[in-house]
């Protein structure tokens, strides 16, 4: 009974490797790069979230009316300040709208129909939208406005 003495001070009789170099495969996953990946589609989308904002781009008037809930997603009818009229984000001639919005509007003449007016168009274009909307007989009709920053 004698005992094996041996240059290997680690213990264990496993294999002693030369150099430091690895012949092995690695069976592990590096999450690192993954995370790393995903903190910047993160950021990316982030960043651009606010940016894809439905309709036309333009410069609401400030009220103290608060913010509507919204289970669906209602019709907007835009009016910028040059006074042209867009249906979403579609350009239309103000004498279209009527045979439009009946044409798309899925709950009948109940639809939410929201009117986003720049704060500096003219007020009879806002006025003459609002009227033709009326007049093809829907009746849920609002106007769309940015709540006022206490200053």
């Amino acid at each position: 009974m004698g005992m094996a003495v041996g240059g290997n001070s680690g213990g264990g009789g496993g294999r002693r490797r030369r150099g430091g170099r690895n012949k092995g495969v690695i069976s592990e996953i590096n999450v690192t790069p993954l995370v790393d990946v995903m903190l910047v589609l993160l950021i990316i989308f982030m960043v651009a979230a606010p940016m894809m904002t439905v309709g036309v781009p333009i410069d609401l008037p400030e009220t103290q009316a608060k913010a509507l809930n919204s289970e669906t997603q209602p019709i907007t009818i835009s009016v910028k300040n040059s006074g042209e009229v867009y249906l979403q984000e579609t350009p239309i001639p103000a004498e279209e709208i009527a045979a439009k919005l009946e044409a798309i509007a899925t709950t009948g003449y109940n639809e939410r129909i929201f009117v986003r007016g720049d704060a500096t168009a003219p007020y009879g274009v806002i006025a003459d939208v609002m009227a033709r909307i009326q007049g093809a007989g829907f009746k849920n009709i609002g106007l769309v406005t940015q709540q006022k920053k206490d200053q």
